[in-house]
């Protein structure tokens, strides 16, 4: 089952992903600029291997709904996410709305 569900945030709107898959589930919140995931994201590869991209996400683990995602810290995020002041540590939502 895959649903998305427009969130707002502090007035912002963003795209909620929950993709139920057996044994897992995969949550993503986006908009335009960039997005944070679950635990499935690899961080690490997106700085090594796609940093001409420019892409910009955060990783929270533990999380299995999106209301977790967006309350959880970010366990790691991606270089192009710091250069704008997103930080290992900061909560979901606070992320997003820095890419907004």
């Amino acid at each position: 089952m895959v649903n998305l569900e427009t969130i707002i945030i502090e007035g912002k709107p963003f795209t909620s992903v929950t993709v139920k898959m057996p044994k897992t589930t995969l949550l993503a919140v986006y908009n335009d600029v960039g997005y944070i995931m679950c635990g499935a994201l690899d961080v690490k590869f997106l700085n090594d291997h796609l940093s001409d991209r420019g892409i910009i996400s955060g990783r929270a683990v533990g999380v299995r709904t999106i209301d977790q995602l967006l309350s959880s810290p970010l366990e790691s995020v991606t270089t192009h996410a710091e250069q704008m002041g997103i930080t290992k540590g900061m909560i979901g939502k606070e992320a997003l709305l820095k890419m907004s």
